[in-house]
């Protein structure tokens, strides 16, 4: 390894030990977080190459770090995303300690973290750095902004509360997580994703309702436990009813190469092409509601008059609660009686522009690398930090960072899941990637 290789792999390292797991304090048995350690270990690794750093906290515990190199007029500002914040990892599911940074003979470097999404934040870190040793001086500002609580999110110490507290951070533009998998399509091509947006959240709670009675005697009442089952089987896996979507059509006439005529069969052909869009894209096209959480009787022996589930409904831009409602009834029908209950406000997803100077400018880096695969523009079905920032002003958001040597299928099983690990390589095809971009658009 190059020392710029070894140095990413060690700051990738050092922010992996940090055990920064977010959920719930009840469910961890201790404060969530913690995110003061890394941010604090990034604020130092920064100010030694010269870079102007400051810790934004709410919570002195989970702290976040705001880093830039000012410009000096007359290009846009960009600005490097990440979070600090990983999910829980229960040690005795993975092949090596989750908080260890173990880097195995085949080159991959395990532990949480490792994908979702310390690696890109050491990446983003160590390009900014590399780029002020070198004396660069862009012409627009060039931010580094790594945040707390992105993983739950219920403390609101994070992004949304930096934007809100400092109206002055407001980039022009951001790289955050949410791309960058390469997949190999049966035709020979070879397309990569980048993230251009997120699906928006409105969980809804279905509750069944039935008469009392008691458990002794099945026939006298009305179990609302077996009403909730036949709910439970209409809503099925919570696969949505397909609608169009501009942004969605954009994904498949990427794909496919031709526009959409039919969207039924449009996404049958689409998911065909790789294991990893046969889960993506019919996600996608509508509406999700996956049954979660299920309460019946506080009790064994009385059968509820009311039972409920939850249905974790992701949205696309442009959803309204009205939407949400009309697909949900939809599916339960109207011959069962249930209530319908919101425990959220509805989250709406957000999207970039799938054309853009950004877009072009991370095509031409690229290709000027040598890669040769295509963009492919996708939303995420998950959620990203990049709906406050365009929410708070910034337009163009996506999600990239480029992986040549940690496969589409390791980088998928390893989100929230046991023995996630990225290959060292694309650590440092990170760290230049990055720093091409900011020269290319900054420069």
């Amino acid at each position: 390894m190059n020392p710029l290789h070894e140095e990413v792999v060690e700051v990738t390292r050092a922010l992996v030990r940090f055990d920064t797991s977010n959920a719930p304090e009840a469910a961890l048995g201790r404060k969530p977080g913690n995110e003061t350690g890394p941010a604090s270990y990034l604020r130092d690794y920064l100010a030694g190459a010269g870079i102007d750093c400051e810790l934004v906290a709410r919570d002195p515990d989970r702290a976040n770090l705001v880093a830039r190199i000012p410009g000096t007029g007359g290009a846009p500002s960009l600005a490097f995303v990440g979070h600090t914040d990983v999910v829980p990892a229960d040690p005795r599911d993975w092949t090596h300690p989750p908080f260890d940074a173990v880097v195995d003979e085949g080159g991959f470097l395990w532990g949480r973290g490792a994908i979702d999404m310390k690696n890109e934040v050491a990446a983003r870190a160590v390009a900014m750095v590399e780029l002020a040793r070198s004396g660069f001086r862009p012409r627009g500002d060039l931010w580094l902004i790594a945040v707390a609580d992105e993983e739950d999110g219920m403390a609101d110490v994070g992004m949304r509360w930096l934007l809100e507290a400092r109206p002055d951070i407001r980039p022009d533009l951001a790289i955050n997580e949410g791309g960058g998998e390469r997949l190999p399509l049966p035709d020979g091509r070879v397309v990569q994703t980048i993230g251009i947006g997120e699906k928006g959240t409105y969980p809804v709670r279905v509750v069944a309702v039935g008469e009392a009675g008691h458990a002794s005697t099945p026939s006298v009442g009305d179990n609302a436990v077996p009403l909730l089952g036949e709910l439970l089987r209409r809503v099925g896996s919570g696969m949505p009813a397909p609608v169009r979507s501009a942004l969605v059509d954009h994904t498949l006439e990427v794909l496919l190469g031709e526009p959409v005529t039919d969207l039924d069969t449009a996404v049958t052909r689409a998911a065909a092409l790789h294991p990893m869009l046969a889960h993506s894209l019919p996600a996608l096209v509508g509406t999700t509601m996956a049954p979660t959480l299920l309460v019946g009787s506080p009790k064994r022996n009385v059968m509820p008059a009311r039972a409920s589930m939850e249905l974790d409904c992701r949205i696309l831009p442009g959803t309204t609660e009205a939407d949400v409602e009309a697909a949900v009834r939809t599916r339960l029908g109207s011959d069962l009686a249930y209530d319908l209950e919101w425990p959220e406000q509805l989250i709406a997803g957000s999207a970039s522009p799938p054309e853009s100077d950004l877009m072009t400018a991370i095509s031409s880096v690229l290709a000027a690398r040598g890669d040769d695969a295509a963009l492919l523009p996708m939303l995420s079905t998950g959620f990203t930090d990049s709906v406050y920032l365009r929410a708070a002003g910034t337009p163009t958001a996506y999600g990239f960072s480029p992986f040549r040597s940690t496969s589409a299928e390791v980088l998928t099983a390893g989100f929230h899941n046991a023995d996630e690990r990225v290959h060292i390589d694309d650590l440092l095809l990170s760290v230049e990637f990055h720093v091409d971009l900011a020269r290319h658009l900054l420069g």
